[in-house]
């Protein structure tokens, strides 16, 4: 365990973010950071930049920028590689992603241009909708984790980067359990040269870049580094780890209404959710293997959030459907529609329904940013393992085995801001208040 107050080392010299998968959420990302580089775009949606953090009491009035109170990284030092199974570079998949204007994608056309990916590992099986023409190919397993390291060093030497995080930004692959294979990092790396099947792509990203020492986030629901073999890697090597899949549209909403319904002790006979979205994720999605993948960290949510088994008489047969519908002509611009039959006292019924009409990739993309930047902290502050305090990022939360995840938004927040005033040796807030009245 981290000591209080512990010492953290500088930001010193760029930060090389790394993306698998260059599609609409990397590429809003990286032209969102360059906009506002150029003061030309605000990053709102980012706690890293634009969030407080309150210090001591209330009457204290201490509340600094989040970015002001520990040392992150600056916007200006980021630097951006990919990977991705078509040869598109950045400004290529951002139009064709058409998740930002044109004219805004004029502004850093030229930064955009720059980042071509490198071929990308790719294997049908894992992402059936799609069909990879600017892959890997390899003797095995573990020859296409060594290309990929080769492609982080080549990039470390190009770019200067003192320091780098991985972030996974592919598409959704298919339901995938633990086997043998994930046991052990042993057994794992056994099964990368005898190309076990088992081994999913987004795993041999994540065991690259834990072997670097590279901090890993994983920002869609596939298994990839919560298995024991690559939190063993992570120990092994001192390196922050979290995931798992983006927190954003319909469950971001789940997280903050189902903790108000449990908090006034409301009732839920039933919560009926579906989607249409007509990006390059929802074609994945539109796979059934694919889907099971997401469908489990959607579903997860709300019985962590419940506690059925705590409270019967109130959510103990409670129905939770959920449903994704791949529509082409909707774009990244995801519309997502909630049925939640409610009840309060003497069991009388209620109903609310939410219409969130979202941009996914818009809500992701400061995501990608507050986990780079906090996942560099962390290292420098020398965290390593799985990092829950940013469990507020993510549907699934990453724990360690035996532990459930907190999925309520409002305590996600409070352990995230508590982890910097840990690190500062500041007081930790539980807003008890009482010193207030004395």
């Amino acid at each position: 365990m981290i000591e209080r107050g512990a010492e953290i080392a500088p930001a010193t010299g760029p930060l090389g973010i790394l993306l698998p998968g260059l599609g609409a959420v990397s590429t809003t990302f990286i032209a969102g950071v360059e906009l506002v580089k150029k003061e030309v775009g605000k990053p709102i949606g980012s706690l890293s930049q634009l969030g407080t953090i309150r210090l001591g009491k209330r009457t204290d009035n201490r509340s600094p920028f989040i970015k002001d109170f520990v040392p992150l990284a600056d916007l200006g030092d980021l630097v951006f590689g990919a990977w991705d199974i078509f040869p598109d570079d950045a400004y290529q998949s951002a139009a064709k992603a058409g998740v930002l204007d044109r004219s805004s994608l004029d502004l850093v056309r030229v930064e955009l241009e720059a980042i071509q990916p490198w071929p990308a590992v790719f294997v049908p099986e894992y992402v059936k909708r799609l069909t990879g023409t600017h892959v890997k190919q390899g003797a095995n397993k573990l020859d296409l984790a060594q290309q990929i390291m080769a492609d982080i060093e080549g990039f470390r030497r190009r770019t200067g980067a003192q320091r780098l995080v991985m972030a996974w930004c592919g598409s959704t692959e298919s339901f995938l359990r633990p086997t043998r294979v994930h046991e052990s990092l042993a057994r794992f790396e056994e099964g990368l040269k005898a190309n076990d099947p088992a081994i999913a792509p987004s795993m041999l990203y994540a065991y690259a870049a834990l072997s670097m020492g590279i901090p890993f986030a994983n920002g869609a629901p596939n298994l990839t580094i919560d298995i024991p073999a690559l939190v063993e890697l992570a120990q092994a090597r001192k390196v922050p780890i979290c995931g798992k899949d983006f927190k954003t549209g319909q469950t971001l909403m789940k997280t903050i209404l189902a903790p108000g319904l449990k908090a006034r002790m409301l009732g839920v006979e039933g919560w009926f959710s579906t989607n249409i979205l007509g990006n390059r994720d929802g074609e994945v999605l539109d796979e059934p293997s694919s889907f099971r993948t997401k469908e489990e960290s959607k579903l997860s949510v709300l019985d962590v959030i419940f506690r059925k088994d705590l409270h019967p008489e109130l959510y103990g047969d409670y129905v939770h459907l959920v449903n994704i519908n791949y529509y082409r002509p909707r774009g990244d611009n995801k519309e997502g529609w909630d049925n939640i039959d409610i009840f309060g006292w003497l069991g009388y019924p209620m109903q609310i329904k939410i219409n969130f009409l979202c941009r996914d990739s818009i809500l992701a993309a400061p995501l990608v940013l507050d986990l780079a930047l906090f996942l560099d902290l962390a290292q420098r502050a020398g965290m390593h393992g799985v990092q829950e305090w940013l469990s507020f990022y993510f549907k699934s939360p990453q724990t360690v085995p035996g532990l459930y995840p907190e999925h309520d938004l409002f305590i996600q927040l409070m352990k995230l801001k508590n982890s910097p005033r840990y690190l500062r040796g500041e007081e930790l807030i539980t807003h008890l208040g009482l010193e207030y009245y004395d």
